[in-house]
């Protein structure tokens, strides 16, 4: 493992917060060193001590490190947020993201007005109507404005009513969005 240096004989941060003697060939002790106590109780209290071990000892060696970096994260993210964990951030993301499409959208139509309208008269200032009139853009999308609307959309309503039955989501608009 990169940056992994032998350890001397104090315990990995698992041994410590399981309250048993770690051995030279702990799972954990590359992963959560001694002092990375609250790393480790976090994944813990999240996935549980032996599934973590189950899941370290699947992945190949050479990812295990991303492996407990990601398990981390997760924790964390469902520690913060208990209902929808990563995927709600992952969620806000995308929503960030389609609102800076849309202003990005705006931004060139007003670069193109004010490119046509430089053109077409090179001695006159262009009104300021001429900036806002006539934009097209594509419709902004609607957002769950409130608990409820989410309500409707995720516990009214089957899976099969948002997607087909063999459907798969390989566009993400598709996807409700969580805020």
């Amino acid at each position: 493992m990169k940056g992994y240096e032998p350890r001397s004989s104090s315990s990995c941060a698992a041994c410590k917060l399981l309250k048993r003697r770690c051995i030279p060939n702990c799972i954990f002790a590359p992963y959560f060193r001694s002092d990375e106590c609250k790393k480790f109780a976090k994944v813990h209290k999240v996935f549980g001590a032996s599934n973590v071990s189950k899941i370290l000892i699947e992945v190949p060696e050479e990812q295990r490190e991303d492996t407990v970096n990601s398990l981390a994260y997760e924790a964390e993210a469902r520690l913060r947020d208990p209902v929808y964990g990563c995927i709600g951030a992952i969620a806000l993301l995308q929503r960030k993201m389609v609102e800076l499409q849309h202003d990005l959208a705006i931004a060139k139509d007003r670069l193109a007005r004010c490119h046509a309208a430089a053109a077409a008269a090179t001695t006159t200032i262009p009104s300021p109507d001429i900036l806002h009139a006539n934009v097209s853009l594509p419709p902004f999308p609607d957002f769950c404005t409130s608990s409820s609307d989410f309500n409707d959309i995720f516990c009214h309503s089957s899976s099969s009513q948002l997607l087909g039955r063999h459907e798969t989501v390989d566009d993400f608009n598709q996807i409700p969005y969580i805020f």
